[in-house]
């Protein structure tokens, strides 16, 4: 493969990851939970705020950890993604971001608050899938190092 044909596909694999992203970020604005669902690999792994602190293994385990969210979601919270930065390999690749989570008292009293996004992703046969998915605040309570 030329270097021009590789940086083509490169470009053609980061817009697809990034369309899936938003995608993502759409449907769990949404609350369509078989959305959320719809681009995970069936050995997804998840970091998450809440726990369990071993993460979350396997898309049962992960559908199971959105309805909680969904409904807090469903009250009018944002869910909105300010920046996306995706770097793709020829079968694997990841991406972060950073998001406008919150209710609109909670983005009033902490504006600069965003939830982190990190996502890992695998291609088989041509189709790009989430295989490992980690969000987080940063601490910035009393106890939170400087």
């Amino acid at each position: 493969m030329s270097d021009t044909q590789q940086t083509d596909t490169q470009q053609t694999d980061a817009q697809q990851i990034r369309d899936l992203v938003e995608r993502w970020a759409a449907a769990v604005h949404d609350g369509d939970l078989p959305a959320v669902l719809a681009d995970h690999a069936d050995d997804i792994v998840m970091f998450d705020v809440p726990p369990p602190e071993q993460g979350v293994r396997g898309l049962a385990a992960y559908e199971r950890s959105w309805p909680l969210f969904l409904a807090w979601q469903a009250s009018g919270a944002s869910f909105d993604i300010e920046s996306l930065e995706v770097t793709a390999g020829a079968d694997t690749a990841f991406a972060f971001a950073l998001l406008r989570c919150g209710t609109a008292d909670e983005l009033a009293r902490e504006p600069d608050r965003r939830l982190r996004l990190t996502i890992g992703l695998r291609k088989d046969d041509g189709r790009w899938t989430v295989t490992h998915e980690h969000h987080s605040f940063a601490d910035v309570g009393e106890d939170a190092p400087a």
